[in-house]
Parts: C-alpha cells; structure tokens; sequence
C-alpha cells in the first residue's frame, strides 16, 4: 500500500496558525501569540485561504467572526492538534526528577486548599521541574479539556465529559456551619429548621449550581438563600455575626472552624458525599508525565 499524498503547502505551523487563528480571531493577537510578525502572520493567513476557498476569518463590523466553514474548522483543527500532541509529540521515558513541565488544573478552591496543596509540594519534591496552574472552574471546562487547554479536570463526576476517561479520587461529606455565638442553633439542627434557616450558597459563572445546591433542589427544598458568594472560601466568612448557615464540604469547614467563630453541626439533610474524580482527554491515555501526576495524586490525598 502506499504512502498517503500529503499537499507540500501543509505543514504542522500552518496547522498551529490556523488554529490559533481561528481562536483568537484577530491576526494581530495571533501574530503575538506564535511569535511571528504580523506581515507573516497573514502570509499564512493568506495561504489558508487560498487551500480552503474560504474567507476563514470576516469583518463584521468592528470584530472578526467565523463564517460556517470556519466554525466547522475549528473543533476538527484543535482536535488534532491535542492528538498530535497526545501520542506523537511527548517524548517517552517520562523520568520526575529531569521532567520540565507545566501542569494545568481546574477545580474548586475547595479542592486546592484540601487536597492539592499539600499533594503539589510532595510531587514538587520529587519533580522540582514540575509547575502547576491551577484554574477555578469559571469558564466551559468541559470544553477547555476537549479542546486540549488544560490537562486535567478534578471535579465531581455530573460536571466531567462522558467523552473522556475519569477515575475517583476522594470523597466527603457536608455539614452546616454557623456562627459560633449564634443563639438560633443548638448542637443539631431539623430538617424544618434548616429549610426555614437564612441560606449562604456558591455559584460558578458559567456552570450549573454547586453538588449540594443542586441536590437540596432536588429534595423540593431551596432554602433561603440570603448571599451567594463565588467560591466556597468565601461562604464562612459570611457566617460570622449572623443567623445564616452553609452547607460545606465538612473538611473545608474543619480548617476554617480553627482559624474563624464558626461551629460544624450535623447535616438535617442526607446528601449524598460528593465525589472528586479526575478527568483527562482520551489522547493523554498514554501521557507518562500525566500519568505519573495522577498516580501521585491516588498516592498523597487522603480518602
């Protein structure tokens, strides 16, 4: 059999240009991120157009946007790219001591502070060459994770793609929290009491309701929410000098109820534990770097 023809006008630059090109939608921009000048940036621009019969990128008044063609373009390009990426690129023989790379995450700050800080600086450790960046869970990240932008997710397993290959990592469970002085809250609390209670809840741009906001609905119950904050850090902090409760991961509550006037008393409501699973892109499978990450996070966070 032989070999498949490939046009001599293709190579794996024009790929990353038009990709990116088809991302940012400006050539400028584009130029700067491929560190290319701007003439050359739209030399390639020029070439693509040329091999696809096709504007690609469109004035529309003062922005550029995608004709269909385009558009159709884009999610294909990207994609293989991150395949590329997956099984030809990385280098085998992944060794943690001379590894240097960046690894990207996006999870809650609630899973940062109990998990991950203390997993990061034993991985540090043994990998010193190792970076991490991790994200908060703002915008589309199961469409970050498809398009090959970040390299892991870590978030309960209703937020995570059915595309993509997930694994647990830990659970836990929930409390309420209240202000230590508060007189409204003996040592437990009914089921009654919770629901007529004054609520703090998180809720992430861009994403559905937290596990445990969606799961009281699902009880046909909604409390009332009196302030919503944007990351779970937040929600004890709005406790203190109040009547208000929130329902918390009870190890995030158990850090703060050290360090703030806040007390853990018995969920009313039987939610159930909310599970953290990793997720990566099926084209990682065989990313020995990644793997070794994973297998180190199972190792080092408590269950």
């Amino acid at each position: 059999m032989g070999m498949p023809c490939v046009s001599r006008v293709w190579t794996l630059n024009l790929l990353v240009a038009l990709d990116v090109l088809l991302t940012v939608r400006n050539v400028s921009r584009a130029a700067d991120i491929l560190c290319l000048s701007q003439s050359a940036t739209s030399g390639a621009l020029a070439r693509l157009r040329d091999y696809f019969g096709d504007e690609l990128l469109v004035q529309v008044g003062r922005k550029m946007v995608l004709p269909p063609r385009a558009a159709t373009l884009s999610d294909r390009v990207r994609s293989a790219l991150v395949q590329i990426d997956g099984t030809i690129i990385q280098k085998p023989g992944f060794d943690p001591q001379t590894a240097e790379r960046q690894i990207s995450v996006i999870t809650s700050d609630f899973v940062a502070v109990v998990a991950l800080t203390d997993a990061i600086r034993f991985i540090n450790a043994q990998a010193p060459r190792l970076s991490f960046v991790i994200e908060p869970p703002l915008d589309r990240p199961r469409e970050r994770l498809e398009r090959g932008d970040i390299d892991l997710l870590l978030m309960p397993q209703r937020y995570l793609s059915l595309d993509h290959p997930s694994e647990p990592l830990f659970s836990d469970r929930y409390c309420v929290a209240v202000w230590a002085n508060s007189a409204k809250f003996g040592e437990t609390i009914s089921e009654q009491e919770f629901f007529d209670a004054r609520h703090v809840t998180v809720k992430f741009p861009s994403m559905m309701p937290s596990y445990e906001t969606w799961f009281i609905k699902q009880r046909g119950g909604d409390g009332k929410i009196d302030a919503v904050v944007g990351s779970f850090l937040a929600m004890p902090f709005m406790l203190a000098g109040t009547d208000r409760l929130a329902v918390m991961h009870e190890r995030l509550a158990q850090i703060f109820s050290r360090v703030l006037p806040i007390r853990i008393i018995p969920c009313p409501i039987d939610i159930p534990d909310v599970v953290e699973c990793l997720q990566w892109h099926s084209f990682n499978a065989a990313d020995e770097c990644l793997a070794w990450v994973r297998q180190e996070f199972h190792a080092l966070v408590r269950n």
